[in-house]
Formats: structure tokens, sequence, C-alpha cells
């Protein structure tokens, strides 16, 4: 339970001895993954960690130290080490703990007990109810590259000697489908999904249908003649671009002069229908969570409203280096490292149309239902943007013709001012960013 975990971290923070800050964070987990394959169990792991990271401060010098247990001997041997790197560290004015700040946490229950109890054999028999699923959604679906389930459970604590104290735990699950779908010696592949906190908010034929359809559509994709238009990004491919604008938006980058934000905050950088926010307190983000990794309850951070730039996200260390105070946006890979600052939950705020309804009013143009190079095509510094994609493209509103080895370019300053419609339809995924359905003017495509 997390107050096990909470009264280790407690016991290790209340070891700080005068003119030192300690901090320790203490996480369990399990994590549960199965793959399936023409009717058979691929591969199943389980797999369960814990363990403690501690941080040391004094003398304005950091030390860290980690260790993969939770013995009583291991903790102790831990702070002592973390007490020794921190002589070794180099010295830097703005370090220090994060403090309480009055911001009560948001009132989640982000635990299912029934993940818990649910057990492997079933977990194996939705995989492969998932891959028969698909193989029956069309003839033309030759194989289920991949059926999966995956599964995770997570508890941790975070305490401090400067009075954090703070603890959380939540569970989540997904399935996944990857579809190869062929006519004659053409093939093409296509994913869906589902995702949960417990395997009853799982929809296999969400999942199996969405791979089926983005298979089967792409069938007799051509490369089209290179001109500008207005592409319309799917959820999923929103969220990635969410991601991408959430890393030029956090503190951290902008301190370093790798955000094309910088010295922006108050002007206009989008259209007036868009607002952007970082809401962890949402219950139905994937990513939820009472505290951020330093402990500090979780709060709704406004990025971008009606097309205003209204400031950056800041742990405590990046917060201080900027003269400001910490918007409880610490992020950690697990307590072998120690916070950095990120989004935790980002996501646009709907519009009132349909999908189908913003085809319609736009006419013609390009869907978007994969990109590819993202990490080597996008520039967060000069927004520079050109990334392989493949998708639809629609006439009077309606679906014509599939194409793919396509690159649309732009930069992301020009993007979100050429946004003419905001979906309705957010979209959960398996990530930090949720999805909606954007549609964008004046975008290049090069094809033939």
């Amino acid at each position: 339970m997390p107050d096990e975990l909470l009264d280790i971290a407690t016991r290790v923070a209340g070891a700080a001895r005068e003119g030192e800050q300690v901090e320790a964070y203490v996480a369990r987990g399990r994590t549960t993954e199965v793959k399936v394959f023409e009717g058979d169990v691929e591969s199943l792991s389980s797999a369960e960690s814990a363990g403690l990271g501690v941080r040391v401060i004094a003398d304005s010098r950091q030390g860290f130290a980690y260790a993969g247990s939770l013995d009583e001997s291991v903790v102790t041997e831990t702070l002592a080490e973390a007490r020794d790197n921190a002589g070794f560290g180099t010295a830097d004015e703005y370090l220090g703990l994060a403090s309480p700040d009055g911001v009560a946490p948001p009132s989640l229950d982000l635990w299912r007990e029934g993940l818990a109890r649910f057990p492997a054999d079933d977990k194996v028999a939705r995989a492969l109810e998932l891959e028969r699923l698909v193989r029956a959604g069309d003839p033309r679906i030759r194989q289920v590259e991949s059926a999966y389930w995956g599964d995770s459970m997570g508890e941790s604590a975070v305490a401090t000697s400067t009075g954090i104290a703070a603890s959380s735990r939540a569970t989540s699950c997904f399935v996944s489908a990857f579809a190869i779908a062929g006519e004659g010696a053409e093939t093409q592949t296509g994913g869906g999904y589902s995702v949960g906190r417990a395997p009853e908010e799982i929809d296999l034929e969400k999942a199996s249908r969405d791979a089926v359809e983005r298979a089967t559509r792409l069938l007799g994709a051509r490369k089209p003649p290179s001109r500008r238009l207005v592409v319309v990004l799917e959820p999923r491919i929103a969220a990635t671009l969410l991601s991408i604008l959430g890393g030029t938006l956090d503190g951290d980058s902008v301190l370093k002069g790798r955000s094309l934000f910088a010295d922006r905050a108050g002007e206009q950088v989008s259209v007036p229908e868009l607002t952007l926010v970082d809401d962890p307190t949402d219950p139905d983000a994937y990513s939820a969570s009472r505290y951020d990794a330093e402990g500090l309850a979780s709060r709704r951070n406004v990025l971008v409203e009606s097309g205003v730039l209204q400031g950056f996200l800041y742990n405590t260390y990046a917060a201080r280096r900027a003269g400001t105070t910490s918007t409880a946006s610490a992020v950690r890979a697990g307590f072998k490292s120690g916070p950095g600052v990120g989004a935790r939950a980002l996501s646009v705020v709907p519009g009132s149309k349909s999908p189908d309804e913003i085809l319609h009013s736009i006419g013609s143009g390009l869907l978007v239902q994969s990109i590819s190079g993202v990490h080597s095509g996008v520039n967060p510094v000069s927004g520079d943007f050109s990334v392989g994609a493949e998708g639809m493209l629609f006439k009077d509103g309606v679906l014509s013709e599939p194409v793919r080895e396509i690159t649309i370019a732009s930069t992301l300053q020009r993007m979100l001012l050429g946004i003419v419609a905001i979906g309705s339809d957010l979209e959960r995924l398996p990530s930090t960013a949720a999805g909606l359905t954007i549609a964008i003017d004046d975008v290049s495509m090069s094809g033939a």
C-alpha cells in the first residue's frame, strides 16, 4: 500500500542533518505484457520492481543515489551514498527541494482492484480474441502482425525534509492490434487500440475495427501530385503534434534556448479557437495523478488560452532559475532518476464539430492517418516541420482516394495560426497527450 511506501520515504527524509535537504522517492509496480500471433501466445511476461531514489542537497551541491530494493539496510546505504555523492557535486545556487505551496491535491481514484485480480489466462484470452476479431473483420486482412495486451499497476511516495509527504497509485491497461491487408501483390498496414484503467473498460470491438479500417482503406494508395492544401489530422496524429508542442513549452527548454516560444509569453501564437491545457487533475487522462514527481499537488495549467501563450511548465529547479514558481510539472522516469520537467496530460479544449462535419465544412484536402520521421523532421527551435505521411484525400467532404509516399511540410508557427477547425472527438491515448481532429490550412504536400 502507498502508506507503507510513504513511511519509508518519510523516515529517509527525516534523517536529514543540519544544513542539508533530503528527498526520498519510493516506488513499486508490476507490468504484464502478452503478445499473440496466429492463435498462439508468442510471449508473456510479468515484471515487478521496487526501489527508491534519494537526493541530498548540501552547500548548494546535489548528490543522488538509487537502489532496486526496499530492505532497511539498503535504504540506509542509499542515503549514505547520496550524501557522499553530494560532496562531489558542482555548486549551483538554484538547487533546492520543493516545499508545500498550499495547493490542495485533487480527489482522484485511479486504482482499480479488478485489474490487480485479473488472471493472466484472461489477459491471454483478450489478446487472442482481439486477433480473431481483426482476422474476421474483412476478407482482405491477410495477417495480424501482432495482437497485444499490456497493463501496469504502480504505487509511489515522495517525502522531503522541507515538508513534502505525498503518495499515489494508479492502474492502466490497453490492447492494440496491427493488421496487414492485401489485394493482389499490394499490402497495407493499420493499427487499432483501446485503453482503460480496468479490464471492463477495454473495447476489443473498437480496437479491431480501427485496425481493419485503417489497413483496408489504404489499399490502392498512390503517390499524388504535389500541392498545398488543408490537412486534417486524426486524433492520434494531433496527439503527436501536441507532444511536440509540449516539449517546446517546458521551462527547461526555454531556459536553454531550445524553444521557439522563448520570450513570447502574452503573444498571439494560434487562432482564438485554440486553448491548450496540461491537466493531470482530469480523471479521464491516461496520465492523471494527484501529485507531480516532487510531491506537489497536481493542478490545471493553461498554456495557450484563446490563442494567446500564457506561460511555461516548471519544476522546482527550473522555476528558481526563471525567477518564478513551480507549476507542479516535475516528471520522472522512475526511482532511478531525479525529477525533470515536462507536460503531464496535454489536451486541446474540444470544439463543436464531429470529424465528418469538419470534412464537409472544408470540402477537399488530406486526412492524415499516419506520420513518420518526427524526431528528425521537426525542429523545436526553428519550428520547421517536415514528416512522411499517408492517408486519404477527400473531396466534397467524402474520403476519395488513399495516398502514400508523401511529405507534409510547414512550420509549427504557421500550423498553429493555420488551424481552421477543432473537433469534438477528444480521444484518450496511452500517452501524456490526448488527441482530437484538427484541420490546418495551407500545408505543403510533396508527392509525385
